[in-house]
């Protein structure tokens, strides 16, 4: 089975946080993937205003606070997933979608 990266996306100006019901139908979508054995790894993220871009080409790091790119929209969380093709993969991330009540971008790894 191939691995896919599930980012959920929130635009710049939405409120990043789930509510309790959007939560509840995250969790039980955790569960789903966990018992169907798609499951790898999930997380959220804090707000990009928070984020340190790190460089470390040349000598010394040079630590920068704030996001590498500016966006209209970020990624708010994430899910690793294991699928039998892409198709499959596409079902799943329909689902992130529907139950994170966001938009979900969908790219396999390497």
């Amino acid at each position: 089975m191939a691995q896919y990266l599930m980012s959920v996306l929130v635009r710049q100006d939405a409120v990043p946080a789930a509510t309790e019901e959007e939560m509840a139908a995250i969790t039980a979508f955790n569960k789903q993937l966990q018992a169907d054995g798609n499951w790898v790894f999930a997380g959220g993220l804090s707000s990009p205003d928070v984020a340190t871009v790190v460089d470390g080409r040349d000598g010394e790091p040079v630590f920068t606070d704030g996001p590498y790119v500016e966006s209209k929209e970020y990624m708010v969380g994430f899910w690793v997933i294991e699928a039998a093709d892409m198709d499959a993969a596409l079902r799943l991330a329909a689902l992130g979608s529907r139950h994170c009540n966001r938009r979900v971008e969908l790219r396999p790894f390497l």
